[in-house]
């Protein structure tokens, strides 16, 4: 019984690893071929007579600075996101590695806290992928 328990908590992390790693491409950028989210893009320059002190130039500056900070924001998510998938699958191997050494009649305490850890990081991962749509 327990080791079905730790099965479906291990494959469901496996799950999750393989649902983010193919969610850390942004629909937008798999489209475009030679881009990745570490290396976004080129900003499209936005129409305007670009003189300092006009209010098209201070638009477009702002529209920039914006887009850019957006940029930003995708790529530290997505480094976040790949380090706490990382984290993930290491719990996920020591978990497994600590109910493989045990046996049938005894469920060690770290066992159990290492399992609800691995549940908590797995959903803060899911958090942040629904974030980013």
């Amino acid at each position: 019984m327990r080791l079905r328990v730790f099965d479906a908590i291990f494959f469901r992390a496996v799950i999750l690893l393989v649902f983010a790693a193919s969610m850390t491409v942004p629909a937008g950028l798999r489209a475009q071929q030679g881009t990745s989210p570490l290396n976004p893009p080129p900003i499209p320059r936005i129409p305007g007579n670009g003189q300092p002190g006009s209010e098209n130039g201070e638009d477009s500056v702002s529209r920039r600075m914006q887009a850019q900070l957006a940029v930003t924001r995708n790529n530290q998510r997505q480094e976040q996101l790949v380090s706490d998938t990382a984290k993930l699958l290491e719990l996920a191997t020591q978990l497994k590695e600590e109910v493989d050494k045990s046996n049938k009649n005894t469920l060690s305490l770290g066992v159990i806290k290492k399992a609800e850890e691995i549940e908590k990081l797995a959903k803060m991962v899911k958090e942040k992928m629904r974030d980013a749509q």
